[in-house]
């Protein structure tokens, strides 16, 4: 089971407003409750603070979150899009009734609460300010203390702010690009760690810059797309490749066009034709790649051989056992 906390929050009654945060969070919800082929993936709540008739106080908050981090379920996952504030008590989440910073909700309260909790996997994300404290209490000479499991990934460090562009959360846009599939893997999963790669990726030295933390010992996928390629073909890199380092040797027997043959060679054979057009969609994932020759088809048709490249094997290792 997972299930998902999504909360945004535009209206402070007794601060500035923002404009973006409620789209984020419906965004959010909008990827998370499906995978790309439209099976359901997270269970999502979400709350949104629009106005003085649709708010997110903070004993609402607090109440939902901790009733988040109590589930006992595969992947519990807390969403936050609104104020953030930092001081020497530490980081709080800000909410529609706060008056002042430390009147929000506690992160080191959010920490406990994760940290506690009976849930497999918890995932934190956070596109607020100073939202990269979360995780690492007061007084704590800037160490994380992070439970197995927990993962906490933020839109900015505790010093900077998180900014909003064209009415969206800078971070929130790329972190639903990434979970539409900008960071899925080969075989169409996406990762904490692949959302933040792409995240820290798409910005530059002087923005805000995101921070992840986590404490797993095994692989979480957050939502799941259609692979790049069919699995039934990923899982014939290990009988191609049957050890590491082996090269498939290839001649012009591959190749099913007839242009550019010498009258000396060899017709194409029709089963040889379909391995090497595997090999051929391998080679366009990097997986493969032709040994002394500058393309696949040159390959073929001087008689070399094509190998793995170091993702290939990775991938060929995890069919031999079994895992793909």
């Amino acid at each position: 089971m997972k299930i998902a906390l999504i909360v945004g929050i535009n209206y402070y009654e007794h601060g500035n407003p923002l404009f973006g945060c409620v789209d984020d969070a419906h965004a959010v919800n909008s990827v998370l409750s499906r995978n790309g082929d439209g099976t359901v993936n997270f269970d999502c709540q979400i709350f949104t603070g629009t106005g003085p008739a649709d708010r997110v106080d903070r004993s609402v908050l607090k109440d939902k979150v901790e009733e988040l981090f109590k589930t006992k379920a595969g992947t519990v996952l807390f969403y936050f899009a609104g104020h953030g504030h930092i001081e020497s008590t530490g980081g709080y989440l800000l909410t529609s009734d706060s008056r002042r910073g430390d009147e929000g909700l506690s992160l080191s309260d959010v920490l406990v609460m994760a940290n506690n909790s009976p849930a497999q996997n918890k995932i934190i994300i956070l596109d607020s300010c100073h939202s990269g404290i979360a995780g690492t209490p007061p007084q704590s000479d800037g160490v994380a203390n992070l439970a197995e499991g927990l993962t906490i990934l933020t839109a900015s460090s505790a010093e900077q702010y998180a900014t909003e562009e064209n009415g969206r959360g800078v971070f929130t846009t790329l972190l639903v690009d990434a979970l539409h599939g900008s960071a899925a893997n080969i075989t169409g999963d996406i990762s904490p760690g692949s959302v933040y790669a792409h995240v820290d990726q798409s910005l530059g030295g002087w923005e805000q810059r995101p921070i992840f933390k986590t404490n797993v010992r095994q692989f979480v996928s957050l939502r799941k797309i259609s692979p790049q390629i069919p699995l039934s073909e990923l899982q014939q890199l290990a009988t191609l490749f049957p050890h590491k380092g082996f090269e498939f040797q290839l001649n012009p027997t591959f190749e099913p066009e007839l242009k550019g043959r010498d009258a000396d060679m060899p017709e194409p054979i029709p089963e040889n034709t379909r391995v090497f057009s595997l090999l051929q969609r391998l080679n366009r994932l990097n997986l493969v790649i032709p040994v002394d020759a500058p393309h696949m088809w040159h390959a073929a048709m001087q008689g070399k051989s094509c190998k793995l490249t170091v993702l290939g094997e990775h991938y060929r290792r995890l069919v031999e056992k079994n895992r793909i």
